[in-house]
């Protein structure tokens, strides 16, 4: 039906109409019948439809204001907005539909903008969603943002540079506002003051502020002002401090809360378990204390639980296992305690379960992981579990990655571990785990494993080296082999040469002898070898210097940089760890320190261009340092002390900027040290033991010809005349004091008849043997000499450091063939002789600190600080001990002047024993 209207205005209207007359014929008069009518429908219905182009015309002033906000702007690829067209028909832009033309929307995400937020953007007061989110926006937000923008309802300006404190509120009306993304930006300021936008949210339903620098304590009371319609909180990687207060349980629809990675410290709240709908609850690495209540388990929706690296101690709630959706449990590095609650294995649905590095104990194996089928990481490293390796985990198929390291778990890995087809990634070092023959037998069947450490297990075997130990298949997926610390004897296994993925190899702290073999050039993807501190012998092998990833940049682009199941850690001391998430983050090392290699380091050695560590210490290398060392622009740490190099430090070296470790210590080196660069940098202990170095950092002058001494080289020095003839009018004085206290004694027993030894003042014993009696365990490295020889008087560590004054060197009375003889003086008055046994000095001395506090509570000196050489007391003491090997009973065991003279080179050389790093 057509409106009288319609014709009315069809009437108006002139057409021109072109009428084509054919001949009609009696078959095609219908058909032409029809077309006519069609035609008319289609006029009709052309003239009925409204006009193709908008009636809404951009606001003027809107139109100006955006202009403005573009001029402060640039982009790779410009806008289509120009002065002279409709704003509402520009991109990113949208107008209401009413006759104003407001605009209503700016959405201009990834348009790679470059420049500042212009003020007038907040002109456009009818603005309900700005979205300006990856992009490149620096500066502040316009002083009257949210004061003048009281309709916006959707903010996101996130992954931008902006800065600066968010603009206050300028009144107390309410505002609209439902979703609010400002994270990864620079933000900073406190965001729970009374004046903030925060406090009249009304409407709030997602709030992220993530990757920022807010600051104070995080607002406890937007679910207050938002009638508890929020859904989303997160305040992650800030500088929020204090405690978290009460009021997050107001927010009954919270599905998310993420809080980690800041300053936070106090407990966690009792009201945040009131929140029943939260389904992520994250507060990591922050200060958090106390135990983690019970009423977690309030949170039955929940699918992911962080609290790791806290201060939470307790026991794990009893009944965890309620939590019956939970996908994710990471409560690693913090104080936990206690065995594994059972009912943790109601968790059907456990993705990833991380409680590495806690006080966690029992007897794993009496866990059952039979339940838990779609578990595909599980990290318990670093607790007290016993045991042996879970049996139950076999059945648990899905698993990815499993770390059980740093426990006290025993025992033998078992071919059901087969059934873990997919498992990749397996660490169970520091435990006491054996047979490594059968476990390599038995996991190169594991065909997707990429990581394997088995370091730290007393297995105390050979390594097998047969040709059957790998079949075709085997390993072949490889990249991480770790056997550091296994006490493994023999060579380095060849079928190492079948596995071409091998990326990372560390068979440190081993006694593996022989050669360095030269097939390892054949491993294309090898980056980090550690073979250090094991028994290797032989020259530099050449065809290391060919290692394609250390010597060609498309090699090493082409290895794969995917990230680890779990994280690998390399252990530089005892100390402390570093962390390494993805492979390829490790640092290109080749250690090879503390081995017998002798030679020449080869000049082919500066091809390995990419090289960040080179640690070749104490071995037998001879000959000059090779000046293409400085090839290796890359290189971070360079290790060649305790070596016998001689010659020159290369100038040339000064040219690697990367360098932050520098080490040739005791070697033969001579001339100056090169100034300049990284070499202003090194301490004075990088250059020590080389008599013939001088420098400023030496405070050796370079003046003076070889060979004479130089006045103001300081006492600690390694003056080879000064120290000898110290050492020899030691030795000298030591024995003519002997001499005479022996014949003072004799004169003194001659004195009382019937050899009374009671009255006797002092009575020294020799002994042929520096160990304490068997069977004794807390006998220490001290023996006790009491002037009745027939009785041994038990002395606690305190009453014999009062009794010889905290051994002062005052009261040294002698040396016998093992140690330093003390003077003691009892409560009583009764005498003492203490004979300090030679051997570990440096040990012996942490034992006897360590005891002392521990009965004194007090960090406190033991020895006088005369002995003590300024933190140099293991040296002095070592010297000391040299001194008292000089006069020995026997004089077929006195030293010469050359072995002397050796001796006192080392000295000081047990500094470097846990220098090298393994992975763990």
């Amino acid at each position: 039906m057509v409106r009288k209207d319609s014709f009315t205005s069809l009437s108006s209207l002139t057409y021109p109409l072109i009428i084509i007359q054919r001949p009609r014929t009696p078959s095609s008069s219908s058909s032409s019948s029809l077309v006519m009518f069609l035609s008319l429908l289609l006029i009709l219905i052309l003239l009925l439809l409204p006009p193709c182009h908008s009636t809404t015309v951009c606001n003027q002033d809107d139109h100006d204001s955006l202009l403005l906000f573009f001029s402060c702007l640039s982009s790779s690829s410009p806008l289509n907005w120009g002065p002279s067209t409709d704003c509402c028909l520009w991109e990113g832009v949208d107008c209401d539909a009413t006759a104003d033309g407001r605009v209503t929307s700016l959405s201009l995400p990834s348009r790679d903008l470059n420049g500042t937020l212009a003020p007038s953007v907040a002109n456009l007061t009818s603005l309900t969603h700005l979205n300006l989110s990856h992009n490149r926006l620096y500066g502040s937000l316009p002083v009257r943002f949210f004061s003048s923008l009281r309709s916006l309802q959707v903010l996101d300006l996130s992954y931008n540079r902006l800065d600066g404190e968010i603009p206050s509120l300028d009144t107390n009306n309410l505002i609209p506002i439902k979703i609010v993304d400002l994270s990864s930006n620079h933000f900073y300021g406190e965001l729970s003051q009374s004046n903030s936008f925060l406090q009249t949210a009304w409407n709030l339903t997602r709030l992220n502020v993530s990757n920022n620098s807010f600051a104070g304590q995080i607002p406890s009371n937007i679910c207050n002002m938002s009638s508890g319609s929020t859904t989303l909180l997160d305040f992650s990687n800030n500088d929020f401090s204090g405690n978290l207060t009460p009021g997050f349980g107001e927010c009954s629809k919270l599905e998310i809360f993420r809080a980690g990675f800041n300053n936070l410290s106090g407990m966690i709240p009792d009201d945040l378990y009131k929140a029943t709908s939260l389904v992520h609850f994250s507060l990591p690495v922050n200060h958090l204390s106390g135990q983690i209540s019970y009423a977690v388990v309030n949170l039955t929706s929940l699918k992911v639980l962080e609290l790791y690296s806290n201060q939470l101690g307790g026991r794990i709630p009893r009944d965890i296992g309620k939590l019956s959706k939970l996908e994710q449990l990471l409560l690693h590095i913090n104080s936990l305690t206690g065995p594994l609650p059972p009912s943790l294995m109601n968790c059907t649905n456990l993705v990833k379960l991380n409680l590495r590095v806690n006080f966690l104990a029992g007897n794993l194996s009496d866990s059952d992981f039979s339940t838990l089928r779609n578990l595909s990481t599980l990290d318990l490293g670093n607790n007290k579990f016993t045991g042996t390796f879970p049996t139950s985990l076999y059945s648990c198929t899905s698993l990815v990655a499993v770390r059980l390291a740093s426990n006290q778990i025993e025992g033998q890995i078992l071919p059901d571990i087969l059934a873990l087809r997919s498992l990749s990634f397996l660490s169970i070092s520091a435990n006491n785990f054996t047979n490594i023959t059968g476990a390599i037998r038995i996991l190169m069947g594991c065909k997707s494993l990429t990581t394997l450490i088995l370091s730290n297990n007393t297995m105390s075997e050979g390594i097998l080296d047969d040709g059957n130990t790998l079949d075709s298949t085997g390993f072949q997926n490889l990249q991480v082999l770790a056997l550091g610390r296994c006490k493994l004897s023999g060579q380095v296994p060849s079928w190492l040469a079948n596995i071409s993925s091998l990326q990372v190899i560390d068979l440190s702290y081993n006694q593996i002898r022989g050669s360095i073999p030269g097939w390892l050039d054949n491993l294309s993807s090898l980056f980090y070898l550690d073979l250090s501190n094991n028994l290797l012998s032989g020259e530099f092998p050449l065809k290391l210097t060919g290692l394609q990833t250390l010597t060609s940049q498309e090699v090493i682009k082409q290895l794969e940089r995917s990230y680890l199941e779990l994280p690998v850690f390399v252990m530089p001391t005892e100390a402390t760890n570093l962390q390494y998430n993805q492979l390829s983050s490790l640092p290109p090392a080749i250690y090879l320190g503390n081995n017998n290699l002798s030679g020449n380091i080869p000049v082919q050695i500066g091809q390995l261009k990419f090289l960040h560590v080179l640690d070749l210490s104490d071995n037998r290398f001879s000959g000059n340092i090779p000046d293409e060392l400085s090839n290796l622009a890359n290189l971070e740490k360079l290790d060649l002390s305790g070596n016998l190099l001689s010659g020159e430090i290369p100038t040339s070296l000064k040219g690697l900027h990367f360098l932050s470790s520098f080490s040739v210590a005791n070697n033969d080196l001579q001339g100056p040290i090169p100034s300049g660069g990284q070499f202003d940098t090194f301490p004075s202990s990088s250059f020590t033991g080389n008599h013939w170095l001088c420098g400023q950092v030496l405070q050796r002058s370079c003046s003076s010809s070889p060979g004479t001494n130089h006045s103001s080289a300081p006492h600690k020095s390694t003056n080879i005349k000064l120290v000898v003839g110290l050492v020899i009018g030691i030795c000298f004085g030591t024995g003519l004091f002997i001499a005479v206290l022996a014949l003072w004694i004799l004169s003194k027993r001659r004195i009382i008849p019937g050899g009374d030894t009671d009255n006797t003042e002092l009575d020294t014993i020799s002994i042929n043997s520096g160990f304490p009696p068997e069977g004794d365990k807390d006998a220490s490295l001290v023996v006790l000499f009491p002037s009745n020889t027939n009785e041994i008087k038990d002395l606690t560590i305190s009453e014999l450091l009062k009794a010889t004054d905290n051994f002062n060197q005052a009261n040294i009375v002698g040396c016998g063939g093992f140690g330093l003889v003390y003077k003691a003086t009892l409560g009583d008055g009764s005498k003492l002789a203490v004979k300090k046994l030679s051997g570990d000095l440096g040990l012996m001395e942490r034992e006897f600190r360590a005891e002392q506090m521990r009965n004194e509570g007090k960090q406190e000196e033991i020895f006088d600080p005369l002995l003590r050489g300024k933190g140099f007391d293991d040296e002095m003491l070592q010297i000391l001990d040299v001194a008292c090997t000089c006069v020995s009973q026997n004089p077929f065991k006195r030293p010469t002047i050359k072995e002397v003279v050796d001796w006192l080179k080392n000295v000081g050389s047990h500094r470097n024993e846990n220098k090298v790093q393994q992975i763990y």
